[in-house]
């Protein structure tokens, strides 16, 4: 019996070592908490083990996003040791990328990023050539068609909408409002939305157009999809676009600047525009434009195209500094120049939709979160093109964000320093 306990005791303290070794914790600190560095500055980081392991430590440093500078396996000889030590004369980006066992951790940090600017020289008649675009949409007589409102409160009314526009697609999406409000009263919020086509981060929502509408004294709120789809169908209505029309959406028509697909999706960014500032009750003042990702970068796009956007939430916006491609950067999501295709026509098309040649028109007030970790939408590219801004920047560099959410441990201090901060932005915007 006392064997039995014994060999028990043997397993249950084994086991526990075991458990120990498997779930170590590992942890990056940089010395500079806020991941943004002056030129020459020293970057140091240090990886923490909580508890000692005879596991090694596997550090990948890259530069700008996609450069591998270093790869090396450290053994955890002390519960911290220095990975990563260099500085840099010029803007550029650095990620450390650390592993042990099936943990992994990223930290990036930046460079010099006020001083960074876009790949490709902007078209000298950019002005003009989306200055005939507008004149072809105010050409086109306004038809704006409403279907079955979506409220259930009698303060409010939402209707699905569809405003006909000079793209191969209307504009579609949810419209809400009070349903009584004095002429010049309310402000226009546009909300505009992240890649994909049948996620419900795709797709406009009745309730979120009416979320925004109750904020403040009442606003006008468009929740506008991106691509111009029918809105609250059957779920196979989006698979099929997935699969056909809309496959591979954003690498269509790259080489012909009257083909490539964001082209239209812009239009209908201007076109929703000028169905609301003709609305009597807009204030004449406010127009505030939200979105993430794709719609981040959709928003960038609205302040530069619209010298009446007055602000803008921009949160890991793609579509910034394609172009830096071709200065050792790695450029925004799509990243077109990284797709197959003749260049120089592709030269010739892209600039003319990269919000970091369209921002150089925008005085409006730009909220913007920049993933430091971030390879979809590089930190670099977000930089570049919101350098090109003329109006207030409030900026958010977060060092452990990668393009999607911060995990759960992470979300505390996130939601503290970021995500409630941009909240608390619209709320006082909108009163």
């Amino acid at each position: 019996m006392k064997k039995f306990i014994l060999l028990s005791f043997f397993f249950f303290l084994i086991s526990g070592l075991v458990s120990l070794a498997q779930n170590q914790t590992l942890e990056l600190k940089q010395s500079n908490e806020t991941g943004i560095y002056t030129k020459g500055e020293k970057i140091r980081v240090m990886a923490f083990v909580q508890n000692r392991t005879n596991d090694s430590i596997y550090v990948v440093v890259r530069k700008n996003s996609d450069q591998i500078i270093s790869e090396k396996a450290f053994l955890p000889e002390a519960d911290s040791l220095l990975v990563f030590e260099g500085s840099s004369s010029k803007p550029s980006s650095f990620m450390v990328e650390a592993r042990i066992k099936d943990q992994k951790k990223l930290l990036g940090m930046i460079v010099d990023p006020q001083n960074l600017k876009p790949g490709i020289k902007t078209p000298k008649d950019i002005n003009k050539y989306w200055n005939t675009e507008k004149q072809l949409l105010t050409a086109l007589q306004l038809d704006v068609k409403f279907g079955r409102n979506e409220s259930k409160e009698y303060e409010y009314v939402c209707f699905d909408t569809e405003i006909n526009c000079t793209g191969p697609k209307s504009a579609r999406g949810y419209f809400a409002r009070p349903t009584k409000a004095a002429p010049k009263s309310l402000p226009i919020v546009l909300l505009v939305h992240a890649a994909g086509v049948k996620g419900s981060w795709c797709k406009s929502e009745a309730g979120e157009a009416l979320r925004y509408a109750k904020m403040g004294k009442g606003a006008m709120c468009f929740d506008l999809n991106a691509h111009g789809m029918l809105n609250g169908q059957p779920d196979e209505y989006y698979d099929n676009l997935e699969a056909g029309e809309l496959k591979d959406y954003y690498i269509q028509g790259l080489e012909n600047r009257d083909d490539l697909y964001f082209r239209g999706m812009y239009l209908r960014l201007i076109r929703t525009l000028d169905f609301l500032t003709k609305l009597p009750e807009w204030d004449g003042k406010r127009i505030l434009v939200i979105g993430e990702s794709q719609g981040g970068g959709q928003a960038l796009a609205a302040a530069g195209l619209d010298p009446r956007v007055s602000a803008v939430v921009a949160t890991v916006p793609a579509m910034c500094d394609w172009g830096g491609t071709f200065v050792d950067r790695k450029g925004g999501w799509p990243q077109p120049f990284e797709r197959s295709g003749d260049i120089k026509k592709m030269k010739k098309a892209l600039p003319y939709f990269d919000a970091a040649n369209l921002l150089k028109n925008s005085n409006a007030t730009i909220v913007v979160e920049i993933g430091l970790v971030d390879r979809t939408c590089p930190p670099t590219s977000i930089y570049a093109a919101i350098n090109q801004a003329k109006g207030e920047k409030i900026i958010y560099p977060v060092p452990y964000r990668e393009h999607s959410w911060p995990n759960e441990a992470q979300r505390p201090d996130w939601d503290k320093m970021v995500f409630n901060p941009k909240n608390s932005f619209v709320v006082e915007y909108l009163k």
